[in-house]
């Protein structure tokens, strides 16, 4: 299948994530993009407006944590709308924390870059979910 114009901004911020580029992560997004995290047990919610909001947000994720894993897992595509799903394992540079967390990433390319971006995540395991969950 051949990449849409929607899912190839999408893999160059990744890829330029990956190579730790933030320069070139912000040029994926409008001027006016969104960008809002929902939280998780352990990382606050957030929300970022702009380029330099959204600096803010990829400079933390990039200067502050070493990543362990970042698996990109799914694509799910639909016109100018991407649903990614993945998981990720940081480590905090500053106190050692670890940061593993399950996460939904939704994109809206409009005019070739990306003006939103919501992130919803757990970091909460398998083995801490009540019921049939953990496997039990």
């Amino acid at each position: 299948m051949m990449s849409t114009p929607a899912r190839q901004i999408i893999d160059e911020m990744f890829a330029a994530f990956a190579t730790k580029n933030v320069d070139a992560v912000i040029e994926t997004f409008s001027n006016d993009a969104e960008l809002i995290y929902h939280g998780t047990q352990i990382m606050p919610a957030a929300k970022f407006k702009g380029k330099e909001e959204a600096r803010m947000f990829f400079e933390f994720n990039i200067n502050a944590l070493d990543v362990v894993y970042f698996n990109i897992n799914q694509f799910v595509e639909q016109g100018n709308t991407i649903m990614v799903l993945g998981n990720e394992h940081f480590i905090s540079k500053q106190d050692g924390t670890h940061l593993k967390n399950q996460w939904v990433q939704v994109y809206t390319i409009t005019n070739g870059l990306i003006s939103r971006m919501e992130e919803f995540a757990t970091s909460a395991q398998p083995d801490q979910y009540g019921g049939n969950a953990g496997g039990q």
